[in-house]
């Protein structure tokens, strides 16, 4: 008997299936795109990336966010009820304990009855526990909780992808309302220049100075700029509108907190973005795809444990009585009790169908697991490029606008002396409030940009952001 519990112990310590490992990723030893931009490859220790930019309100929107932000509401309900399923996988391990209680009243045919004189009318009394117990000698409702464990790990890291998604969106449309704001100053500062313009053209067309065209030149240039008032404010509003929605709030409970402008959040100069092979442990969407993988090589396991036979205890013991004053005497107990066996046996090719399936399956997650992977790299790729061309694009800009600045400046001098032309101040004004506002687009521009690379790198989340476990 000892040899016999010795041997139950070996078998019970391995499981039918793969025993799942981490596949390996060839990362690349270095991102291919240089380090530019303020960007360095050492290892990445910020988190709360967003007080990079110390923008005070910006803390404030992402601190609320997290607060009461609907998808994050839904992932978290999502987590809760993962936690609750896979804490019934576990309880698959154990016995399952029925208890139930019965009073029966039963009148019988005196016709059907042949023993005389006929029983016609009884009353029963039961009550009693029923016990089943799979042992798991071939690991399939061990492996079946690792599938369960697993995929509630999945659902941890879905969770963690929409935070570090919904974090960023807070951020760009931060961006994109201080980005419409200060292009609207710039609108309205070059509309009043433009303003002085016209009435000095037609100042000098009055005092027969200058030809009507000057007049109308500087009105149609006038006409242009405030054409793009509308749009600018209909860019401003939405992103409130937006911001407010994810804040959990109506559309318009921001107007009033963004009534003011401020500046466009300013980037660090140091960006650090690690290697290649510390993403895969930060992704969220790489780490649920490796997730999934286990999973699912867990699931071969629990098809494989079909070609095996189920052993269990099975037992029932109470009180039955046909009278309530003898029902819990000595003399009214039952039971039973004794192991069972059931085993596929006719079935066996429809488990090796399943066992194929479920084979397929796996692959099918390590290919998108791959997947994953390639995505994340050339995310960031992307990011890098974009971040730090578009600082080359801010630099030249800003030589233009300085450039155009001096240029109006030099038209304003030489007309005012009647040594130039009127169109050459409409043209210097017109390439200077494009390239202010191109110059303040393309600072917007720069901090998305640094933004799209926080969250490619998967940064955004940590453990004061994480669903409690008590929950």
């Amino acid at each position: 008997m000892k040899c016999g519990f010795v041997l139950l112990l070996i078998l019970t310590g391995c499981a039918v299936g793969p025993n799942y490992r981490t596949p390996k990723s060839n990362a690349p030893g270095n991102w291919s795109e240089g380090q530019l931009g303020g960007t360095t490859n050492t290892g990445v220790q910020v988190v709360e990336w967003w007080k990079t930019f110390n923008d005070p309100e910006l803390n404030s929107l992402v601190e609320r966010t997290v607060k009461a932000n609907h998808d994050l509401r839904i992932a978290e309900g999502r987590l809760l009820e993962a936690r609750a399923l896979r804490a019934g996988a576990y309880w698959d391990l154990g016995p399952v304990i029925n208890g139930a209680g019965s009073a029966t009243d039963a009148k019988l045919s005196q016709h059907a009855q042949q023993q005389l004189p006929p029983k016609l009318h009884t009353v029963t009394y039961d009550a009693h526990f029923d016990a089943s117990w799979e042992i798991d000698i071939f690991g399939g409702l061990r492996r079946s909780a690792e599938s369960a464990n697993a995929l509630y790990q999945t659902v941890e890291e879905d969770r963690r992808d929409v935070l570090v998604s919904v974090l960023a969106e807070v951020a760009r449309n931060y961006v994109e309302v201080r980005g419409a704001q200060r292009r609207l100053d710039i609108a309205r500062k070059n509309i009043q220049a433009q303003t002085e313009a016209v009435e000095i053209a037609r100042a000098r067309f009055n005092a027969g100075l200058t030809g009507e065209l000057d007049v109308k030149q500087a009105e149609s240039l006038l006409a242009t700029t405030q054409a793009q008032l509308p749009v600018l404010e209909t860019a401003m509003k939405q992103g409130i509108h937006r911001l407010g929605v994810l804040l959990g709030q109506q559309p318009g409970a921001l107007l009033a907190e963004f009534a003011t402008t401020a500046p466009i959040p300013a980037t660090p100069p140091v960006v650090p973005v690690g290697l290649p092979s510390d993403l895969l442990r930060r992704r969220p969407d790489v780490r649920r795809a490796e997730r999934q993988l286990a999973a699912d090589t867990a699931s071969i396991g629990v098809a494989t444990a079909g070609l095996f036979p189920k052993f269990s205890l099975v037992g029932t013991g109470g009180f039955q009585s046909l009278s309530v004053s003898d029902w819990f005497t000595g003399g009214s107990r039952y039971w039973s009790a004794g192991p069972t066996v059931t085993w596929r046996v006719l079935d066996l090719g429809h488990v090796r169908s399943q066992i194929r399936a479920a084979n397929a399956h796996a692959d099918q997650s390590l290919a998108a697991y791959e997947k994953a992977v390639l995505i994340s790299f050339e995310d960031v790729e992307n990011a890098l490029v974009a971040y730090a061309n578009e600082q080359v694009r801010y630099r030249a800009l800003a030589e233009a606008t300085a450039a155009n600045r001096r240029a109006l400046e030099l038209a304003n001098e030489l007309y005012t002396k009647g040594l130039g032309d009127f169109l050459n101040v409409l043209d210097a004004e017109r390439s200077l409030y494009q390239s202010e506002d191109q110059l303040v687009d393309s600072e917007r521009a720069v901090t998305e940009d640094l933004v799209a690379l926080y969250k490619a790198l998967g940064g955004g989340w940590e453990k004061k952001y994480e669903v409690a476990q008590t929950k």
